[in-house]
């Protein structure tokens, strides 16, 4: 897939902390009477400037002979608007041009909405924006605006051995696997019921979450590390990729600090598998997930201290050629009925979104190409602003307009969901009309020659009812 990105010029002007954030003209579904999302802090000399005709080339770093903007006290607050401008205007006009026309909000359809397993049920008075603070649509949004969101960072140090300070217009695939990861973390330590308080201080365990995803090689899950973790892979500092590879090198990543730290310190405290076919798909046909593969690397995760650890299972998934198959799209839409949801790693080709709920066929997603200043976030600084790491505009894609090359992601907290989610993985595969997403397995057999097979399973086996006549050859 080929990236489609503008150019930003650094300049030797300093900047103070600089953000685009949520589009202030938006309508928002959370009754917020101010909005932290959608302020923008202009600095006097931004570091970035956009050029006037946006072209398909990769992201560099600007050589220092290049023209500077003239930042003298008569015109700067004209170079503030003015290059304000210019940086927004390209960043929207990539958007449009690959994702679409900005469509945000959500229709006046009383279809449900399904939010990484939960569904929100509209009835036809609430169909409007209209509705009281009790109603669905609020619920809705208090839920969407609680999710974390990555986006493009400037100012940070540089990566690994590069001149990159920036992620601008090549990180995209990047963020978008960090929500997700840091989504499977605020699951785990504060549940999925879990609601951001603008009110309130907020609660440490949420700001060591954000912290692990700082930018900077101290933070264990920063781009800085997912791409040393990631070289293998193809992961370069100013180079796309595509889902597989960065769910490999998470995988990698999650090894590596659980090397580094005892079993009982674990930074990411659950373990990683990925669900692949025969040979990583080499061959073909739906990936399959191995119920023995998976009790394996939880147990390996855990030193062999207990046979089961909360697991985050993801998916590659090739499902077409230019655009989704659309028989795959009911089972897509499908997935986000599991309780173990954690959403899409995926978008459109060349712009990588990170796609968190559905109505009808079209999904709410959460996008990174939005550009905002390194903030730093610990612990120990309780009063620290991280609403640039939240946005209350739901922004909607078709899913039959989505990239074939996408990711699924569940997350797993004991063995018991697990099996839950074995079940309703196998009965969604049973129903896909020949075209599953991933099918189920309880082992790998050998047969008489010695070859590895696998074996699709139904609920009822799972549930511990097997039957010799309902398992099928892949």
């Amino acid at each position: 897939m080929k990236a489609i990105c503008d150019r930003f010029v650094p300049t030797k002007c300093s900047s103070s902390s600089t953000s685009e954030k949520c589009d202030k003209s938006r309508t928002s579904l959370v009754s917020d009477s101010v909005s932290s999302d959608n302020k923008s802090n202009l600095a006097v000399c931004p570091d970035v400037v956009a050029s006037s005709s946006p072209v398909s080339q990769p992201y560099r770093e600007a050589s220092t002979s290049e023209h500077k903007p003239d930042c003298t006290p008569h015109n700067s607050w004209t170079v503030i608007l003015k290059t304000a401008s210019m940086a927004s205007g390209a960043i929207r006009r990539f958007q449009e041009r690959v994702l679409g026309p900005s469509r945000t909000g959500i229709s006046s359809s009383t279809s449900e909405i399904w939010l990484m397993g939960v569904c929100y049920k509209i009835s036809e008075g609430e169909s409007s924006e209209e509705a009281d603070s009790g109603h669905v649509l609020t619920a809705f949004g208090q839920d969407f605006s609680s999710l974390i969101l990555m986006t493009y960072r400037r100012g940070f140090g540089p990566i690994g051995d590069t001149t990159y300070t920036s992620d601008v217009n090549w990180g995209c695939m990047l963020r978008s696997s960090q929500m997700l990861f840091a989504q499977a973390l605020l699951f785990q330590r504060l549940g999925r019921s879990w609601r951001k308080k603008e009110s309130e201080t907020p609660e440490e365990e949420y700001l060591g979450i954000l912290e692990h995803f700082g930018d900077s090689e101290a933070s264990a899950f920063s781009i800085h590390n997912l791409i040393l973790a990631g070289e293998s892979y193809g992961l370069a500092a100013g180079s796309w990729v595509g889902p597989y590879a960065v769910c490999r090198s998470w995988e990698s990543l999650v090894r590596k600090k659980r090397e580094e730290t005892d079993v009982k310190n674990k930074l990411f405290s659950m373990a990683v598998h990925i669900v692949s076919g025969s040979e990583d798909g080499e061959r073909g046909g739906a990936p399959i997930l191995c119920i023995e593969d998976v009790t394996k690397t939880c147990v390996e995760f855990s030193d062999r201290e207990t046979e089961w650890t909360p697991v985050l299972l993801l998916v590659p998934l090739v499902l077409g050629l230019d655009k989704v198959n659309p028989r795959y799209l009911p089972s897509l839409i499908a997935t986000f009925t599991f309780p173990q949801s954690l959403g899409i790693l995926g978008g459109k080709p060349g712009a990588s979104t990170y796609i968190v709920g559905v109505q009808e066929d079209k999904g709410f997603y959460l996008d990174p190409h939005d550009v905002q200043q390194v903030v730093t976030v610990n612990k120990e600084t309780r009063d620290v602003d991280t609403s640039s790491y939240h946005c209350n505009t739901p922004r909607y894609v078709p899913l039959e307009s989505l990239d074939p090359s996408l990711a699924l992601g569940f997350y797993c907290p004991d063995k018991a969901d697990f099996d839950d989610f074995c079940i309703r993985a196998t009965k969604l595969a049973a129903d896909s009309n020949g075209a599953p997403l991933f099918t189920v397995t309880q082992s790998h057999r050998t047969n008489d020659c010695g070859i590895a097979e696998s074996s699709t399973l139904t609920s009822t086996e799972i549930c511990g009812e097997e039957h010799e006549d309902e398992w099928q050859l892949l």
